[in-house]
């Protein structure tokens, strides 16, 4: 019942939720219903556009998308009218795929997308498959960190799965491989970034120094929560970086398309830019799309 409520609650705060409150409810209890009735595990459900993806009952990183359109409003639409088709994304963290879908089925990207845990990863691939995107997005089954190597990794707290630290006791585990993003350098060069580990990015960004520096990367999305915490670090410390190498934090306003400079980062994730009058340029002239009946 409480995640019933933290769910209505989370509908009715949405800004397509509260646009369309009885479309968003209708949509939250059909697929109550359905996920409950359905003989298969996995049902497809539509996205934006023509694409789709796989869904099933507490799969948080891709079920919000149904009830609200866009479960990161604000992010994935920040995502959707700034890459283009020449642009590399980087999904750092990718879960079973949200922005991958995004950026490589409807922006046309292509993207370069990691996801440590495999049960996890299965599901994304199988996204990838259902949307024929195979040639648009390099899959790599493993998380990113400060140096190559190994590490323990929960498996089985769908969006919740993190590094685990010395203390947890208890909990179903796995080893993945861990890669820096600057290996991946020479191949690809991104213009976004989205980085969601769990409280793990300092140590993705430790591994990501030349990438910063590119000239090419004018974005980042990154969570930034208090979960670095666990380990040991601080967002602060990440906002200094980030701003060191010049860029800013902003909100995105995606229904007037307008970027807002922030003094700090905001509670939850936070998009970060540099040259503004470009990405400013790319927001005001790029394509509309259409979800939950709000052209945008």
């Amino acid at each position: 019942m409480n995640a019933i409520k933290r769910t209505v609650g989370f509908i009715l705060k949405h800004p397509l939720g509260k646009k369309h409150p009885a479309k968003a409810l209708w949509r939250f209890a059909w697929w109550q219903v359905q996920s409950r009735l359905s003989r298969s595990k996995f049902i497809i459900k539509p996205f934006v556009g023509d694409v789709k993806f796989y869904a099933t009952k507490g799969l948080r990183g891709i079920t919000g998308n149904i009830y609200t359109g866009l479960h990161e409003f604000n992010d994935m639409a920040f995502l959707l009218h700034f890459l283009k088709p020449e642009d590399i994304f980087f999904d750092i963290g990718a879960n079973v795929g949200s922005y991958t879908l995004l950026a490589s089925g409807i922006a046309k990207a292509n993207s370069v997308t990691l996801e440590p845990v495999k049960a996890t990863f299965d599901i994304l691939n199988s996204n990838i498959g259902l949307n024929y995107l195979q040639s648009k997005v390099k899959l790599i089954n493993a998380g990113a960190g400060a140096t190559a190597g190994e590490i323990r990794f929960s498996a089985d707290e769908d969006t919740g799965n993190h590094v685990i630290t010395k203390d947890e006791k208890g909990k179903n585990t796995v080893i993945v491989p861990i890669i820096t993003i600057d290996s991946l350098l020479e191949t690809y060069k991104p213009a976004l970034i989205k980085i969601d580990v769990e409280g793990f990015e300092t140590e993705v960004l430790k591994g990501m120094g030349s990438t910063l520096d590119s000239p090419l990367l004018k974005a980042i999305i990154i969570e930034l929560n208090g979960s670095g915490g666990r380990y040991g670090f601080s967002d602060q410390d990440i906002h200094k970086l980030l701003l060191s190498k010049g860029f800013r934090a902003v909100a995105y306003a995606p229904f007037k398309r307008v970027l807002t400079g922030l003094d700090t980062f905001g509670a939850y994730n936070t998009i970060y830019c540099r040259d503004i009058e470009l990405i400013n340029h790319r927001l005001q002239n790029a394509k509309s799309f259409n979800i939950m009946g709000e052209t945008i």
